[in-house]
C-alpha cells in the first residue's frame, strides 16, 4: 500500500500540473485510506507556493494558475468535510476576495475552504475585486467580517479606499477587515487601519474568530 508521504506528494505534483483528474483522484485516495486531510491541506499550499514561484519566474502563465486553481479546488471539494479545524465559538459571517488588480485566487481558495471547515459562512466574491464591491457585498450579506487577500504590492493602496468607504458609511467597528497575501505585513495592517492581519489560513480563522468575539 502507498504510504501517506507518497500520495500527498503526488497530490502536491498534481495541483502544480494542474491535473485536475489526478487532483480529484489522489482526494479520495486520501479519504478512503484516513490519511490526514489536513497534511493535504499543507501539502497543497505548497503546490500553491511553487505555482507562484514559477509565475514570478514567467514560466508559468495565467492559464497555467487556471488550471492549478481548478485542479486544487477540485481536491478540497472533497477533503474539506474531512478537515480537522477548531469550530467557530462565535456564528459568523465573512466576504473574501482578492483586491483589486490581484488576479491569483490560489491562496484565497485556501482561506475559504478552511473558514468555512471551521464553521463560518463565506461569500467569495472572486479575484480583482474593488473596495466598493467588498463593501456592498458586507452590507447586502450582512456580514461582520470583510477579508481581503492581496498578492500583488502595487495594488495595496486601494485598502485605502476600502477603509475610506467604510468610515464615510459608518461601518468602522461594525464590519471588521481582515488582510493576507505575500504582499502584504502587520506593518501594512497598521499603516491602513486594518483590524488583523493572517498569515495564513489557520491565522485567519484565529484572527476571524477574535475579531468576531470582541464585535
Amino acid at each position: 500500500m502507498q504510504r501517506s508521504k507518497e500520495i500527498l506528494n503526488e497530490l502536491h505534483d498534481a495541483v502544480v500540473l494542474g491535473n485536475i483528474q489526478k487532483a480529484r483522484e489522489i482526494a479520495e485516495k486520501i479519504v478512503q485510506r484516513s490519511f490526514s486531510a489536513n497534511n493535504a491541506l499543507e501539502k497543497m499550499r505548497e503546490a500553491m507556493r511553487t505555482v507562484d514561484e514559477k509565475y514570478e519566474r514567467k514560466e508559468y502563465f495565467i492559464v497555467d494558475i487556471a488550471s492549478s486553481a481548478s485542479a486544487m479546488r477540485e481536491a478540497f471539494k472533497i477533503l474539506e468535510p474531512y478537515l480537522k479545524v477548531e469550530s467557530a465559538e462565535v456564528a459568523g459571517k465573512v466576504v473574501i476576495g482578492s483586491l483589486k488588480g490581484n488576479i491569483q485566487g490560489l491562496g484565497k481558495d485556501i482561506v475559504v475552504a478552511t473558514l468555512r471547515a471551521a464553521g463560518l459562512q463565506v461569500v467569495d466574491v472572486g479575484v480583482d475585486v474593488s473596495p466598493k464591491v467588498f463593501v456592498d457585498t458586507a452590507i447586502k450579506e450582512k456580514a461582520q467580517i470583510i477579508g481581503i487577500s492581496i498578492s500583488v504590492e502595487e495594488t495595496i493602496p486601494f485598502l485605502k479606499d476600502l477603509v475610506e468607504l467604510l468610515k464615510r458609511r459608518k461601518l468602522i467597528g461594525t464590519i471588521k477587515t481582515v488582510i493576507g497575501g505575500q504582499a502584504v505585513s502587520e506593518q501594512t495592517r497598521r499603516e491602513y487601519g486594518i483590524d488583523a492581519y493572517a498569515k495564513d489560513a489557520w491565522d485567519c480563522v484565529k484572527k476571524v474568530k477574535q475579531l468576531l468575539a470582541n464585535a
